[in-house]
């Protein structure tokens, strides 16, 4: 029996399956019970359904030894680090995971092992972060939503006073909670075009590449800014940054030296700090000012959200480095091709 590739079956697995396939893999979707439809029809690009009342359950002896007779690789991706858990995923998973687990948990904002940290040692520029009594100008607060762990909240607000009265109104109305406050993080507001850069680090090829780079949609907010302004004055909408897609884009030829830069120094600190640190597939989220210069506001140190934009296509940056058009999605699957004919899979997988 061949390699199965396998992901739960949201966030960004449509690429992650769809690039396995083009290898010639067997995929297999992880899905949650009555969330299967898309999985399940696809049946050219997904061989098998695991359905589970929870994604959690992966973690149940009987799944993993499925997965396991499927002689499978699971690709993580966020939708697994939130609904299954760090501490599983580190301790009680015997499926190998492709990429560095032990990396995931760096994604949070808080704790020991947060991203503020990962970038600081990698000497990536960032939005500064303060205490919420500290605030003294404008200020983004990051918070998990109720209800919805996948989702950060973002509260915007131009003064410390305006960003208690939005806190309350949050709170009032149940968007976030006291808990969730609590770990929530007050970040200096940068402002700049957004653009999420895609990168690969090849184990196989000891090199970093820059595959794609895309941009979020996100509701009510993309709807709000098609508005004329006087409209938008007039309806006085509540804002919200619910992501809903992603678009292609790309950046300056002139910025991706910077790119190119930041990404290196960000797989150097992560192997500092995360031994043997990053394998694979990682996302910067940037802004890039007015003065060319590139802020990291978020990491994602496994495949990012917004692949599935380059899924049909493959990534705008990919031919640089392997002259044919490739997604993050098949680049993983290329790795693990050349990593198994070189039996040397255990050096990319956890």
């Amino acid at each position: 029996m061949g390699l199965s590739i396998a992901c739960i079956a949201s966030h960004s697995a449509l690429d992650v399956f769809d690039g396995a396939k083009d290898e010639g893999f067997t995929t297999i979707a992880i899905c949650r019970k009555n969330r299967e439809k898309i999985y399940a029809a696809a049946r050219e690009t997904v061989d098998k359904c695991i359905i589970l009342d929870d994604y959690r359950n992966i973690i149940d002896p009987h799944i993993q030894e499925r997965l396991l007779k499927e002689d499978s690789i699971i690709v993580p991706n966020r939708s697994m680090a939130v609904y299954v858990g760090y501490d599983p995923i580190e301790k009680e998973l015997r499926v190998p995971v492709y990429g560095n687990k032990h990396l995931l948990r760096w994604e949070e904002r808080t704790g020991e092992k947060n991203y503020y940290r990962l970038l600081d040692e990698a000497g990536i520029r960032r939005p500064a972060v303060w205490r919420l009594e500290d605030v003294s100008g404008p200020v983004v607060l990051k918070v998990q939503e109720a209800g919805r762990p996948q989702e950060r909240a973002f509260i915007f607000a131009s003064s410390r006073d305006e960003l208690y009265a939005k806190i309350d109104e949050a709170l009032r109305r149940g968007v976030i909670s006291e808990e969730q406050l609590r770990r929530s993080v007050a970040e200096e507001l940068v402002l700049g075009a957004h653009f999420n850069i895609n990168y690969f680090y090849s184990i196989a090829r000891q090199r970093l590449e820059i595959l794609s780079v895309d941009r979020r949609i996100q509701s009510n907010l993309d709807g709000v800014l098609h508005l004329p302004a006087q409209q938008q004055l007039e309806i006085e909408p509540r804002i919200s940054m619910v992501e809903v897609g992603h678009i292609p884009v790309t950046l300056r030829e002139s910025l991706l030296e910077e790119a190119y830069t930041i990404g290196e120094r960000f797989v150097e600190a992560a192997r500092r700090l995360e031994p043997p640190g990053i394998i694979g597939p990682f996302t910067l989220q940037t802004l890039v000012t007015p003065e060319l210069q590139l802020v990291v506001y978020d990491i994602a140190p496994r495949i990012g959200g917004g692949t599935n934009a380059h899924m049909a296509l493959g990534g705008q940056y990919s031919k640089l480095f392997l002259r044919k058009p490739v997604s993050l999605g098949r680049r993983i699957a290329m790795e693990i091709r050349e990593m198994s004919r070189e039996g040397r899979l255990n050096e990319v997988t956890t």
